[in-house]
């Protein structure tokens, strides 16, 4: 006799109450730039692990960090509770 094992973790997962809040899509879209900048940086790291670095690829992830280290620096200098 075979024993049937509910599976009510993955029933659940799909809940309306594990949906992102207000206040934390709010979080991520104040963030979004940040997140922008740093998949960039990826995107240029990624794209020199296959070949020779060349000069402009070096300045393609130079600048790159310096957008995510611009952007960085915009979020923390935001008042705490502004949203945009």
């Amino acid at each position: 006799m075979e024993h049937i094992v509910t599976v009510q973790d993955a029933v659940t997962a799909f809940a309306s109450w594990l949906e992102p809040t207000g206040a934390e899509l709010d979080a991520i879209e104040l963030e979004m730039p940040v997140i922008t900048a740093e998949v960039e940086l990826l995107d240029a790291q990624i794209a020199t692990l296959d070949r020779p670095v060349s000069e402009l690829d070096v300045r393609r992830v130079r600048r790159a960090d310096r957008r995510v280290l611009a952007a960085r620096r915009v979020l923390a200098n935001k008042p705490a509770g502004e949203a945009a």
